[in-house]
């Protein structure tokens, strides 16, 4: 398929992508099936990825990382793990890095972070972000899970579900309410770690796609965590969320094209191998029309994400973007998806074939991170205030 020529990447970014495509194929992509069965990744893939430079890219050299402030090789990473399949496999790794690590490199105190960064880019440390309670999806304003101090330390109780990284993480920075103001203004984030007394940790969920990628429910009764563990100041774990998540929502965007343009890749080839009636199905008028619309809607995708990207990089990017661009690129992954599926015909079903795997694993885009409706809310809030 013939695209635009991108701009937004310099040679230094291609050596990256280079070697972190190298080690995908080497390492991740001949396990991703078994992983895929297991239901989660092996520890030991995350201290490879540590040791080879692909964790904490952003973190300052003193704490071990490569203190390259630089979202790109963050999206590259993204856009790598989405062209290769491997969803399920590698996006706890990017996780970790561009929605977990920035709350550590923006609130965390000197002490916090030698405590902590240095395991974390050797991926002895695996982070987690826990928001989502089971009565509280999209209405953080409505989280119950309470810390209530005692002395040095708070008390934690509640739950959470749907926990990226859940099994395998070490460190969860945890949205709890620590003071009776309604709302959002009592909320505050509180770091806790693997082995504290009365932190459990459900099941693994089964999802329908994304197998591999550990998701899990966690419980805290009675749970003691020390005063030194607090992120930030008390009280302001809403404005932190909100001040996070225009990256975390550019990178569902940034995944999301990448993952149609390969599903339409995937269709381009089976489409001219497939033999139907005596011809190719690429073909058929029918088939042309809709493998037009899906080439012309990802290119300008690709267009619109690599924008937002510049201007993330810039400082630029409002919350109103990120929205803007995660509801149409996610809403648009999984039209693509599924009209590619539908090409397939009665092998797009099976489980063998790329495509039908992105179509289970693309289905969670326009939910988690902020459903499409809470999206197309913030947007229009921003035109009609």
């Amino acid at each position: 398929m013939e695209t635009f020529e991108r701009t937004i990447y310099n040679a230094e970014h291609e050596q990256f992508r280079a070697a972190f495509r190298q080690w995908l194929d080497k390492e991740i992509v001949p396990n991703h099936e078994k992983w895929e069965a297991d239901q989660i990744v092996p520890r030991d893939i995350w201290l490879q990825a540590g040791s080879l430079g692909f964790l904490g890219y952003h973190v300052p050299e003193q704490y071990g990382g490569g203190g390259v402030d630089d979202y790109k090789f963050g999206a590259i990473m993204q856009e790598e793990v989405s062209e290769t399949g491997v969803i399920g496999s590698a996006n706890g790794m990017t996780l970790h890095n561009d929605i977990v690590l920035p709350y550590y490199l923006g609130l965390a105190t000197d002490d916090q972070k030698q405590r902590w960064l240095p395991k974390m880019v050797r991926g002895e440390l695996i982070g987690a972000l826990a928001i989502t309670e089971p009565n509280t999806g999209s209405d953080v304003a409505n989280v119950r899970t309470s810390a209530v101090q005692r002395g040095d330390a708070w008390i934690v109780n509640g739950s959470k579900t749907f926990i990226t990284n859940g099994i395998n993480s070490d460190l969860v920075i945890t949205t709890v309410r620590t003071n009776d103001q309604p709302g959002h203004r009592g909320l505050s984030l509180l770091v806790l770690e693997r082995g504290m007394k009365g932190f459990e940790r459900g099941r693994n969920l089964n999802k329908l796609g994304m197998h591999a990628q550990d998701t899990a429910e966690l419980s805290f009764i009675d749970v003691e965590v020390p005063a030194e563990n607090m992120l930030g100041v008390e009280g302001q774990g809403f404005v932190y969320l909100m001040q996070n998540l225009a990256q975390e929502r550019l990178g569902m965007a940034v995944g999301g094209v990448k993952v149609a343009s390969a599903a339409l890749n995937w269709t381009l080839d089976y489409t001219r191998e497939r033999k139907a009636f005596g011809q190719s199905i690429s073909n058929f008028q029918n088939s042309k029309f809709v493998l037009a619309e899906l080439a012309t809607e990802v290119q300008i995708a690709q267009v619109y994400v690599d924008r937002c990207i510049e201007l993330h990089c810039e400082g630029k990017l409002s919350a109103e973007q990120s929205a803007a661009a995660k509801y149409w690129v996610t809403e648009l992954q999984n039209k693509v998806v599924d009209k590619c599926l539908q090409l397939h015909g009665g092998y797009g079903y099976m489980l063998e074939y790329p495509i039908a795997r992105a179509w289970a694993d693309s289905r969670i885009q326009t939910i988690y991170g902020g459903t499409t409706e809470i999206m197309k809310e913030i947007v229009g809030r921003s035109l009609t205030k």
